[in-house]
């Protein structure tokens, strides 16, 4: 049994990307593992001050809803970061908290696997090549964490269009089963 954990970082009421990191969820569940979903929807997240007192102190000097976040991905055994393809780019919300995850660098972290899930109105591995850079320059910063996948839902743009392309669905869900 694995400890998930599934970050959505869209901030769009019935987002194409939190639908199908919720049928992820229900996948990992399915399978035995632990698995949580947090959504960055209603979370207070500032920006780095890049100040780096948390390699010192290893907690953040803002007080906001981060310090929660970090500890729960510090413990998850498989990080999922789901995000909408915002011009060929993470979104700026998955971008700050990776950013304010910068604690977990002198610390001691479980998450070894780390996947990328992705919604985009285009269709096609070009259209996330960007994102999956971006992805991986943060998880090389982790020695023991490695890239293991990523999961292109392009090809949905209106919110909650997902919601009726049952394949799309059953493939989230699968990919979820197979964390």
């Amino acid at each position: 049994m694995k400890n998930i954990l599934i970050i959505s970082t869209s901030l769009r009421n019935k987002s194409n990307s939190e639908i199908l990191a919720q049928q992820a969820l229900r996948g990992a569940l399915a399978a035995g593992n632990h698995a949580e979903l947090i959504t960055l929807k209603d979370k207070d997240i500032r920006f780095c001050k890049g100040c780096l007192a948390c390699q010192k102190t290893m907690k953040c000097v803002i007080g906001d809803d981060v310090a929660e976040i970090l500890g729960k991905v510090k413990a998850a055994d498989t990080l999922v970061f789901v995000t909408p393809i915002y011009y060929y780019e993470l979104s700026g919300q998955l971008k700050t908290l990776l950013d304010r995850l910068n604690p977990l660098y002198p610390q001691e972290y479980s998450f070894r696997d780390v996947y990328l899930m992705t919604t985009s109105a285009e269709e096609g591995d070009e259209v996330i090549e960007t994102a999956v850079g971006g992805l991986k320059g943060w998880i090389a910063c982790f020695e023991k964490a490695r890239f293991a996948g990523v999961f292109n839902g392009g090809g949905v743009n209106d919110a909650g269009e997902v919601s009726a392309r049952e394949e799309r669905l059953k493939a989230a869900c699968d990919f979820g089963g197979s964390l």
